[in-house]
């Protein structure tokens, strides 16, 4: 079983899914509570230092000042990166989805946890994802404290009639595939998956980030709500 060094405490993997705020939710609060109460307890096994790591339209960073809103989403729930910046309030900034979801678990689940969020667009070749889960881990390493990287991504979005990306039957195995790869700490089956996988990026800057295979893996949640694949878990170093 691989062993690492460093300082890289624990990673928690959740969905980057807007309906896990009940507020956003309404009436489907109900219907999430599930994947809600797996989401934040895994982002309460992470150490009070985290590194995010998401999906957006572009490649972005955004740091332990930064205060964004759901407001886009239907609602005007207010979250930010440490307990700094939601003290201070201020305008909220334009926040990818990724980043929004990282502070509403934060302020949650660890309230006095500070984060940051590194966001990449999906043109990024299998190579280039690798070698930034690989600098991200040699920067992680090169620290002084306990660091949590939290992975905010989807799987497909095609898994029933109503899906957002309309529903494709071939994508059911294909999900089931990622969900056992997730399950088991299974990087090597990351480095494999389609174009369909909205979260390919992230999934594949984790495996290289746990190259060559984290020491163990434990599932939360698995699951397709409104016909988006849905994955909450923990890997550990």
């Amino acid at each position: 079983m691989a062993r690492f060094g460093g300082v890289l405490s624990a990673i928690a993997i959740v969905p980057s899914a807007p309906v896990m705020v009940p507020q956003l939710a309404a009436a489907a609060a109900a219907e999430t509570a599930d994947l809600r109460a797996a989401a934040l307890s895994a982002a309460a096994a992470l150490p009070p230092r985290w590194v995010g790591i998401g999906t957006a339209s572009r490649d972005s960073v955004a740091g332990p000042e930064s205060i964004g809103t759901f407001a886009g989403y239907g609602v005007d729930v207010r979250v930010g990166l440490s307990p700094e910046a939601v003290a201070l309030g201020g305008g909220p900034a334009q926040l990818p989805l990724c980043a929004l979801i990282a502070g509403w678990l934060r302020g949650l689940a660890q309230p006095a946890a500070t984060a940051q969020m590194r966001a990449f667009h999906g043109g990024h070749d299998l190579a280039t994802a690798l070698d930034i889960g690989r600098r991200l881990r040699a920067e992680i390493d090169g620290t002084d404290d306990p660091i949590g990287v939290l992975v905010v991504a989807d799987g497909a979005n095609t898994l029933s009639p109503p899906a957002p990306g309309g529903y494709q039957p071939e994508s059911i195995p294909v999900q089931a595939a990622l969900d056992d790869a997730l399950a088991e700490g299974d990087g090597n089956a990351l480095t494999r998956l389609p174009e369909g996988i909205v979260g390919r990026i992230a999934y594949q800057v984790l495996a290289g980030l746990t190259e060559p295979a984290p020491a163990s893996a434990k599932e939360l949640y698995r699951g397709a709500p409104y016909g988006v694949g849905y994955f909450v878990g923990l890997w550990y170093p």
